[in-house]
């Protein structure tokens, strides 16, 4: 049966006019027959506005469209127009594609009265300014959640064709210019990095904020499983049944609740993320990092070196596949974009202007043409001082060090520390300021199996151990590679780098089982990027507010003997 569409209604004015004015306009003179009159402009699509919907942003128009993906998926859009735009006008669009937008709300109902548009990114609309501006908000629904049709796919094949019928779709209405540029945060801010993956014609720009830059990763490290395998199966398996709003129409509704009636779809959803092998074809068709090689889509990064959902794993990587123009703000904040406010009202990041300096002058270069206005180097940087610096790329290291720092033996036991079940290796300490940049990395030659932790902890020289970094593996006897998170971490004047190995003590964040084998490092070497502050060009910006936690919630106390140091960290 034929459904009628809020997409379709919009056709009827238009259509009724013109019959009318056919029917009373004087009959004129036979044009010639080479004369070709002018096409009407398309009607913009009926819309709802704020006067009319307290949910529609002041100075929007709202509509709701369907389009197809692939799979027999049926796509669902909530379109913001700038109010007062005319038929044949057109504006360049700033794209949202995510499992978020869902009319009764982001991650759970949130007790709206009606049906509405997402409010997820209303400071993009309050401090861009985007409708004064000009340009239209498009926000999509991932297959599986809000209004749209099909089974979650986790960054995958489908989402990834999602990805690109949203791009298609926005480019090609009758109000939009062409130019597309994507926009998100979190699950929505790793989804502009399939968009850059397209290589889509008319996708001119992305802005990813906290990213899930390689998804494997989110659900293990080296195959030991994490916590995520079972909270984010639940919570998105919660988000994609949402219920929808009591004045949804019948087409929103059907599609909502598409995914609740077929429970195989569900169970796929929890079994999908149990994959455990990275070489697989699931992993490999969600490998973004790979995707990105040779790329050429502007992108603009707000990414958090503590961010402790979507962690900085992976990053260096894609940045050195992706081959287009790059703007970023990095620093020690938690989980979020460029312009989340703290509980207690602070900028997260430590600085302003995110929105109005970066986001919009970006998006005005490449959608609309304008000349940049932003002058200063592409990458502002934060370190652990709370210290903000500008250069061009990012890392910028100084010398690349492959530190032996000797080996050890412990007992894979699977329990909050205790003797035996960890050593530590550490530095001489630091002459002068040195920074660690970049992805560190270790390499343990060992003898036995189980799972192993490693750990690298900046200690003061009252034996105040601060751990800034980690990674876990399964460990087998031969060479294991760990990666860490990526960082950008400074170790001040009589500051000592201290490395542990051992089992893994978070049973709460790690579903490692344990051995209960003695496993012997026989050899461990350290790789870092290091970096001289001294060189610093200083930049704008306040201490992030939560590097001061993060120290509180990551401070032991290591008592560490200097005569005993096995390296030494020092720039040539």
């Amino acid at each position: 049966m034929k459904r009628t569409t809020r997409a379709a209604v919009a056709l009827l004015p238009l259509i009724a006019l013109a019959a009318c004015t056919g029917s009373s306009t004087p009959t004129s003179p036979a044009a010639p027959e080479t004369s070709v009159a002018p096409a009407p402009p398309v009607a913009l699509p009926a819309s709802v506005t704020q006067k009319q919907n307290e949910r529609v942003p002041a100075g929007a128009m709202w509509s709701e469209h369907y389009f197809p993906s692939t799979d027999g998926v049926e796509l669902h859009a909530d379109v913001l127009l700038p109010a007062g735009l005319k038929a044949g006008d057109k504006v360049p669009v700033i794209l949202m594609v995510g499992p978020y937008f869902a009319h009764a709300g982001m991650a759970q109902p949130e007790g709206h009265k009606s049906a509405g548009p997402s409010g997820r990114f209303v400071g993009l609309i309050d401090e861009g300014r985007i409708f004064e501006r000009g340009y239209a908000m498009v926000m999509v629904d991932l297959r599986g959640f809000g209004g749209s049709t099909g089974c979650h796919d986790l960054f995958g094949p489908g989402e990834q064709a999602d990805v690109r019928a949203a791009v298609d779709w926005a480019a090609t209405q009758s109000w939009s210019s062409g130019s597309v540029g994507m926009f998100g945060s979190s699950y929505d801010g790793t989804t502009p990095l399939i968009g850059n993956n397209l290589n889509h014609p008319a996708l001119k720009a992305v802005v990813a904020q906290a990213p899930i830059w390689q998804p494997y990763q989110y659900f293990r490290s080296g195959e030991v499983p994490r916590l995520a395998i079972k909270s984010l199966a639940d919570v998105f398996t919660d988000i994609a049944t949402i219920k929808p709003m009591k004045d949804d129409t019948k087409k929103y509704k059907a599609n909502a609740t598409w995914e609740k009636s077929n429970p195989d779809c569900l169970e796929q959803i929890q079994q999908t993320y149990r994959t455990p092998d990275l070489d697989s074809g699931f992993w490999q068709a969600r490998d973004l990092t790979a995707q990105a090689t040779g790329t050429q889509t502007p992108m603009l990064i707000a990414m958090g070196f503590l961010d402790l959902n979507a962690e900085p794993r992976a990053v260096q990587q894609f940045l050195a596949n992706h081959e287009g123009s790059e703007r970023a703000w990095f620093g020690p904040w938690d989980h979020g974009g460029g312009a989340r406010v703290t509980e207690d009202g602070k900028r997260a990041t430590g600085r302003t202007g995110w929105v109005q300096e970066e986001v919009m002058p970006f998006f005005d270069q490449y959608l609309k043409g304008t000349d940049p206005t932003t002058t200063s180097p592409a990458f502002q940087i934060q370190d652990s001082n709370g210290t903000w610096r500008s250069q061009d790329n990012w890392p910028v290291a100084d010398q690349t060090v492959h530190l032996p720092i000797g080996g050890g033996t412990y007992t894979d036991k699977g329990e909050a520390i205790t003797s035996g079940t960890v050593f530590t290796r550490h530095a001489q300490p630091q002459a002068k300021a040195v920074r660690i940049t970049g992805t560190p990395r270790i390499t343990l030659t060992a003898a036995g199996k189980g799972n192993v932790m490693t750990k690298l902890y900046d200690v003061a020289p009252n034996g105040e151990a601060v751990m800034f970094n980690l990674q876990v593996s399964q460990i087998s006897s031969g060479e294991t590679m760990l990666e860490f998170k990526s960082n950008d971490w400074t170790l001040n004047p009589g500051h000592v780098l201290a490395v542990t190995i051992g089992s893994i003590d978070d049973r709460i964040e790690w579903y490692g089982k344990p051995s209960n084998q003695k496993i012997t490092i026989e050899d461990a070497v350290l790789a870092l990027d290091l970096d001289d502050p001294a060189d610093d060009v200083v930049a704008k910006g306040k201490k992030a507010p939560e590097l001061s936690l993060y120290r509180e919630n990551h401070t032991a106390t290591l008592d560490l003997d200097e005569a005993e140091a096995t390296f030494e960290i020092a720039l040539d």
